[in-house]
């Protein structure tokens, strides 16, 4: 099974980006996960279920620790790629 992850943390802080912030971020760049999109305002990934289960404990505990109060995140089930 594959997943897709979308997700944020707040506070904002749109001078300079919160420590939480840079913490989920990278916490998503290090996972073995394929089609990473971070940005500003929203970050997206997408692997198979195990990898993406992982990384999303580790982004939890990881950006609360780090000062988020909120985070919100999305999971949905994708089609796997036919090969």
């Amino acid at each position: 099974m594959r997943l897709r992850v979308e997700f944020t943390t707040e506070p904002f802080d749109l001078d300079e980006a919160p420590a939480h912030a840079v913490v989920a971020r990278e916490v998503i760049q290090s996972a073995e996960l394929d089609a990473v999109d971070v940005g500003p305002f929203g970050n997206t990934a997408e692997g198979g279920a195990d990898e993406v289960l992982t990384a999303v404990d580790s982004l939890l505990r990881q950006a609360l620790a780090s000062g988020a109060t909120r985070v919100s995140l999305q999971v949905n089930v994708i089609a796997e790629d036919p090969k």
